[in-house]
């Protein structure tokens, strides 16, 4: 055991995993209970493996698989990030140094976690992989930043979900390359640095609000992801259909980019979604005309919407007149939580003009009434003036 490792091991502050390796030998019952509890945890819940291991990861990796962009010259849009990058990873990798932290924010399915792929990639080094929630100790960090080799890439998902105790073994991480070890406890305890190999640090966050000023700091980068525009999109879907394997031409790829909300995740799944509709009732060709179809077969309109997007509007016109009404009484309304309402469908809603926020609560456009086919009452689509100060009314 190396002498990192046996501090590690050693210190109360970061979960003792050697108990019984110190003579102790008379089994569990000499452990507390908390102790048994931080043993076991600490043999089979490493946060990389659990992350790896989890449905969500699970059904990314095998969605995208072989669809996900190796270099920065295979990455499609966001040109202005793309040429920071250019200039951040070359010089580092021209220096021979570990590059500047990075933080990326946006919306889910834009290309983060491809991002932090391609930096590890461009820069020849491991990535590493875990997420705020699975860090859920100051121990399970330290144990991933014990591991790391010199310029590796580590990349925390959902960054802003981290702990405060956690965030304040990352700070002197990511300025010292350094891990502060806790030993004893009350007038006792001393604190010894462990070095930490130089690396890069890549964090993504669907809410960078939530980030602490200090972390928020420590990044060299802190860049945000837009929303794709429909030629990128529809560059993504053909890139995809020739990995797939999938016969498709230029307009029924752009009519699957046109529906995609501006996001290549969703892209890539109405692609699959076409290309199983194409392989079952038509002749496996996707053009314009089986694009559409397929679309429509799977509950996707021509703006994008889904069933759960249209139901969410069609409760608001519906069951409450067009609003205004609140969040929660809404995700009530659709059986879903106030954040997934809130992070998932209302922003697409918003940026189309379907939906309006106002301090009394959600409110429907006038465009919302005509997608949906309703009938919008007079104050949806000629609303009334307010009266003025001094009106005789």
């Amino acid at each position: 055991m190396s002498g990192r490792d046996e501090l590690l091991g050693g210190s109360d502050e970061f979960d003792d995993e050697n108990g019984n390796e110190n003579g102790n030998t008379d089994g569990d019952e000499h452990l507390s209970a908390t102790a048994r509890e931080e043993v076991d945890l600490t043999a089979s819940a490493d946060p990389e493996v659990s992350l790896e291991a989890s449905l969500d990861s699970k059904r990314e990796e095998g969605d995208e698989v072989g669809l996900r962009p190796a270099v920065l010259d295979d990455f499609v849009g966001q040109p202005e990030l793309k040429e920071t990058l250019r200039v951040i990873l070359g010089a580092a990798k021209k220096r021979n140094r570990a590059a500047d932290h990075l933080l990326f924010a946006g919306p889910p399915g834009l290309g983060k976690t491809t991002l932090a792929h391609i930096a590890a990639n461009e820069m020849g080094a491991e990535l590493h992989i875990t997420s705020g929630p699975a860090l859920e100790r100051p121990g399970d960090l330290a144990s991933i930043l014990n591991q790391l080799e010199e310029g590796d890439v580590l990349f925390i998902d959902e960054i802003h979900r981290l702990s405060r105790a956690v965030e304040e073994v990352l700070y002197p991480a990511m300025e010292d390359f350094r891990v502060d070890i806790v030993l004893g406890k009350g007038p006792a305890a001393r604190s010894i640095p462990l070095p930490v190999s130089p690396f890069t640090l890549v964090g993504a966050t669907t809410r960078v609000g939530l980030l602490t000023g200090p972390l928020r700091d420590r990044f060299g980068l802190e860049t945000r992801l837009d929303y794709y525009n429909a030629a990128d999109l529809q560059s993504i879907v053909l890139r995809a259909a020739g990995i797939l394997g999938v016969d498709i031409d230029a307009a029924g790829a752009l009519e699957i980019a046109g529906r995609s909300r501006g996001t290549p995740r969703i892209a890539n799944r109405l692609l699959r979604q076409v290309r199983d509709f194409a392989d079952v009732d038509r002749d496996g060709v996707i053009d314009l005309r089986v694009a559409e179809d397929g679309l429509a077969f799977f509950g996707v309109d021509d703006r994008g919407l889904d069933k759960p997007s249209r139901g969410l509007l069609e409760s608001v016109c519906v069951r409450f007149d067009g609003g205004p009404v609140g969040l929660k009484t809404l995700s009530i309304s659709v059986s879903e939580p106030t954040e997934t309402v809130e992070d998932v469908y209302e922003p697409y809603l918003i940026q189309q003009g379907f939906l309006m926020r106002t301090p009394q609560g959600r409110v429907a456009t006038a465009a919302a009434w005509k997608h949906l086919g309703l009938v919008a009452p007079r104050s949806a689509t000629d609303p009334e003036p307010p009266l003025e100060l001094f009106d005789d009314q």
